[in-house]
């Protein structure tokens, strides 16, 4: 087969995206007919049609969908590469880590102090991510190290060690019916709505409603939320319930809030990933140190 061309798989992704070639052309910065010629010398290089055209716009083929999906992982790789050839020119030994806000920035911050206090320590970049963002980040190579949370339904391009397991707890509010009882199980939240999060997967979706412990064919219903302020508001309104860390009570501690663990709903889990295959003696140095401090907090509480 013959050799394909980053710069064509690009132009591919962004038409298959955009469902059109001119709205993919307007995205690309050029003009459209030089994009209609660099998708048929793809498609002829491949000997498939990627692509159904139309007066609608474009739909992708079977073999279409199967390309955006393996390129995915060439684009990250070229990326990844580009990235860490970069951070190896600098003059110093560079690692770039995230975790999102919050308790897993703060438990970045603590492991990060920690691993500078070593004699072969690199110098460390902390990032602060989106939520749901810290695997790609890793996988593209825009950074080196990052604490994920469960559900990591997707661990291709990872290697993983966890760190802490804790509890989940239900965030309801202070007039709610069930704030009267001391716990909980998920039999108790399943008839109300709870917080949805933007651009979940099915298996987040599943993870924050509780479903991956008690599986119904039930709607998934409640207010479409994007970060832990709007989940905190949208239980004080009583519009929904939420399950949350244990860890997270303390940063989200109010009068008409209320927190009750919830018995039977599966752990929330705190991993360091980085790339999978990744020899670096200073991402080593880092996990072990993320690794090594995590233990000893477990053992003193």
């Amino acid at each position: 087969m013959a050799d394909l061309e980053v710069r064509e798989l690009r132009y591919f992704r962004v038409v298959a995206q955009e469902g059109s070639l001119s709205r993919a052309a307007e995205r690309l910065g050029m003009a459209q007919p030089p994009l209609s010629r660099a998708i048929g010398r793809l498609e002829r290089r491949l000997g498939v049609r990627l692509l159904d055209r139309d007066n609608r716009g474009v739909r992708l083929t079977p073999a279409g969908t199967t390309l955006l999906e393996e390129s995915a992982r060439v684009m990250d790789a070229v990326s990844a590469a580009a990235h860490r050839t970069r951070r190896a020119a600098l003059d110093e030994p560079t690692l770039v880590v995230t975790g999102k806000p919050g308790v897993a920035s703060g438990l970045l911050a603590r492991i990060v102090a920690a691993y500078r206090t070593r004699p072969d320590a690199a110098r460390v970049e902390i990032v602060v991510s989106g939520y749901g963002e810290q695997a790609d980040l890793v996988r593209s190579g825009q950074v080196d190290l990052a604490l994920v949370g469960s559900p990591q339904h997707d661990p291709a391009g990872l290697d993983t060690e966890p760190l802490v397991s804790e509890p989940r707890v239900a965030a309801l509010s202070v007039n709610h019916p069930l704030a009267v009882r001391p716990t909980l199980l998920l039999a108790d939240l399943a008839e109300y709505p709870m917080p949805l999060w933007r651009d979940a997967t099915p298996d987040e979706l599943d993870f924050w409603t509780g479903r991956d412990r008690m599986p119904t064919d039930q709607p998934i219903t409640g207010p479409v939320i994007q970060d832990t302020s709007q989940l905190v508001e949208v239980v004080v309104l009583g519009q929904a319930v939420a399950l949350l860390p244990q860890s997270a009570v303390e940063s989200n501690q109010r009068s008409d809030v209320v927190f009750r663990p919830v018995l039977d709903a599966s752990p929330y889990l705190t991993s360091v990933a980085w790339a999978a295959g990744a020899r670096s003696r200073w991402i080593a140095g880092l996990v072990r140190t993320a690794s090594e401090l995590t233990n000893s907090v477990s053992r003193i509480a």
